[in-house]
């Protein structure tokens, strides 16, 4: 294959090439071998060198916002069956859209004669027509003078009202002295005159409020000039903003296999969504298969990986590949591997067939299993097999929900399920309160730098990227692990975690964002690196048993954790 500006040729391959017989599934996968290639020549001729100076956060000598990237490569196919590879970021590098070796944008909104930039001029104008409005001397004068006589209005009024009420006084004291001294004829006129001095005084009270009243009103007649000229401009903006966007969704179109076209916005509407979301299409994934489909190559293998620091939210480790994210990804892909034969969604296939249950503890009351990894707790939203479906077949009889909580899908061991809803009531009120000691058995791509200790992180779904949790100090729930280190072993660490809370993937994010302990479980598919398994096992329960309101502890130590070292 001819090596071009987005074209590359391999600088080596091996002897014994397999391509592979179907297009990578982008949202799990294990890359091909082809792609792990292309993904370390693109990181040795371009991202090592760094020629744009942008920040990734590896080298402390660029200074600016450190800005990891997610950076992916598509091997492709020519129509001369040559092999070669084509290279993308997600949005954008170094403030720019075009780089030398990695394909364009779909739809560069940052070219200069394009309707985008010339339309983005017209918002940002009025931008800075409503800047100027909110801070004019004007807008801020007026407040000031609203203020200013609102506040005099109120101590004038207030000044009278204690002049009526000493008035009211005095005349009081007046009338309770005539009384005794002037005759009928005398006090009956001196109440007259009493009655129209308070009548004269109410009166001027009524006049002084509408005064100020009055001056108050011409103030905020002429603040909601100023205000309405300012609601005009917002909204003429709002207006023109949502026009630009209506007609860069319009703009975004995307082929699929069999240059079929959709645009963005028809891509989202199929899918279920009103809306696309912000930077949707800029992902790596889309810009490699369009610009692979407008070239006549046919996508053979995909792969995404992450350069540089890891980010505070999410789990990122540097080098590391990852599946497309969902959130903005899905939909496009969804239209864009039309008519190409790609790998099985493992999410379709039961995870636990061909294994069986094992049941470590039963009495009267309750039934503890020991899962095994790889094996659903409940059915998901397309599988029914699980353990819960599997007790349901083993113990019609039981009442109740039966399964008192839950493991994730990967994690291994102890399960506790009840035979009645007294059993299950009992023991879940335990959970939900936080009385039930948990230990899991765990094994660390990495030594964590402190033997023992608790980890503190917030913990959210991504809601971008569905089931992936992230750390969030403003909108995330309290999670907090303590792990104690038991041994370590050609750099692994076997370690101990106690959950204080129970979020999902709790222990997985705290053992592997770089705030937590910074280093994986080994074989974690989302956070780390895939292996036969997630070496992760709930290994240790505790809690007050239903019937005999006595402490119940049972274990179950993990072959990984009795071989550990070995």
């Amino acid at each position: 294959m001819k090596s071009t500006a987005f074209v590359h040729r391999f600088q080596s391959l091996p002897a014994q090439l397999e391509l592979p017989e179907r297009f990578t599934f982008p949202f799990y996968y294990e890359p091909h071998e082809l792609a792990a290639q292309a993904s370390k020549e693109i990181q040795e001729k371009y991202l090592e060198k760094n020629p744009w100076r942008h920040n990734f956060g590896l080298d402390p000598s660029i200074d600016g916002m450190v800005i990891g990237k997610m950076f992916g490569v598509l091997v492709v196919q020519d129509e001369a069956g040559e092999l070669g590879y084509l290279s993308a970021f997600s949005g954008k590098l170094a403030d720019a859209n075009h780089h030398e070796g990695f394909v364009p944008p779909v739809f560069d909104i940052l070219k200069n004669d394009g309707f985008y930039k010339i339309e983005e001029a017209e918002v940002n104008e009025l931008n800075r027509e409503l800047d100027d409005l909110e801070k004019s001397g004007k807008r801020e004068e007026l407040k000031q003078q609203l203020q200013q006589i609102k506040a005099n209005a109120a101590e004038k009024i207030e000044a009278y009202k204690r002049f009526c009420k000493e008035a009211k006084s005095a005349r009081d004291t007046q009338r309770n002295e005539a009384k005794s001294k002037l005759p009928e004829t005398e006090l009956l006129a001196l109440e007259q005159e009493l009655k129209n001095e308070s009548t004269a005084h109410s009166y001027q009270l009524k006049l002084l409020r509408a005064d100020m009243q009055h001056a108050i009103q011409e103030i905020e007649s002429a603040l909601q000039e100023v205000e309405n000229e300012i609601a005009q401009v917002k909204e003429k903006r709002k207006l023109r903003s949502a026009a630009l966007q209506g007609k860069i969704f319009d703009a975004y179109y995307f082929l699929d296999a069999e240059k079929q076209e959709k645009s963005l916005l028809q891509i989202f509407q199929d899918f279920g969504i009103d809306l696309p979301p912000a930077g949707a299409g800029e992902c790596a994934a889309p810009k490699l298969l369009q610009f692979a489909y407008l070239h006549k190559l046919k996508p053979i293998a995909f792969a995404e990986f992450w350069w540089g620091a890891s980010p505070k939210s999410e789990v990122r480790a540097h080098g590391n590949f990852y599946p497309s994210c969902r959130g903005k990804c899905e939909p496009i892909l969804k239209h864009m591997l039309n008519g190409l034969e790609v790998d099985p969604n493992p999410m379709l296939l039961n995870p636990a067939d061909g294994k069986e249950l094992t049941i470590v503890y039963e009495d009267d009351s309750i039934i503890i299993i020991d899962k095994p990894a790889e094996f659903l707790s409940v059915p998901g939203k397309n599988i029914q097999d699980s353990v819960l479906y599997r007790l349901q077949q083993l113990y019609p009889e039981a009442s109740g929900p039966i399964l008192v909580h839950r493991l994730d899908m990967s994690t291994s061991g102890l399960l506790v399920a009840a035979k009645t809803e007294e059993a299950h009531a009992f023991i879940q009120r335990q959970f939900i309160q936080r009385k039930v000691g948990k230990r899991y058995s765990a094994i660390l791509s990495g030594i964590p730098k402190e033997a023992e200790g608790t980890i503190e992180l917030p913990l959210r779904v991504d809601l971008d990227n569905r089931p992936f949790q992230m750390v969030c100090f403003e909108h995330g729930k309290a999670a907090r692990t303590q792990f104690v280190v038991q041994a370590t072993h050609e750099g692994k660490a076997l370690v101990h975690f106690y959950p204080l809370t129970g979020r999902t993937h709790q222990l997985r994010v705290h053992a592997a964002h770089s705030s937590g302990l910074n280093t994986p479980i080994v074989g974690d598919d989302l956070y780390g690196k895939r292996s036969d398994r997630l070496y992760l096992h709930a290994s240790r329960l505790h809690f007050i048993h239903p019937s005999t309101k006595k402490k119940f502890t049972i274990k179950s130590i993990p072959d990984f954790e009795k071989n550990f070292g070995i």
